[in-house]
């Protein structure tokens, strides 16, 4: 790719939005699952006999919030998926026929 065409893209509105809504979105989910998992670990070490309270059987509280974080996690990245489909390839998209009409090589 060349410089004019590099510089193009670059000022495209379309892709100064998309590079600022999936940095500030990624930034929010990576917080999110930060701070669900720190407050796991901060709850194993300051409370720990509320994570090793029996549910039903052998199943403790401990056990369900670590599923949990799992679930979350899986949770956020399909949420991040979801939003990359419905506006990222949009913008992407945009951004790409912008440049193909500007007649870049």
């Amino acid at each position: 790719m060349d410089e004019k065409t590099l510089n193009k893209i670059e000022n495209d509105p379309n892709y100064k939005k998309l590079v600022q809504d999936r940095k500030s979105f990624g930034w929010t989910l990576a917080i999110l699952m930060l701070v669900i998992y720190y407050g796991y670990i901060a709850v194993v070490a300051f409370a720990p006999g509320v994570i090793a309270t029996v549910v039903a059987g052998s199943i403790t509280i401990g056990l369900i919030l670590g599923a949990a974080i799992i679930v979350a996690a899986v949770l956020l990245t399909g949420i991040y998926v979801l939003r990359a489909n419905a506006e990222y390839d949009d913008l992407t998209a945009a951004i790409i026929k912008a440049d193909l009409a500007g007649g870049a090589k």
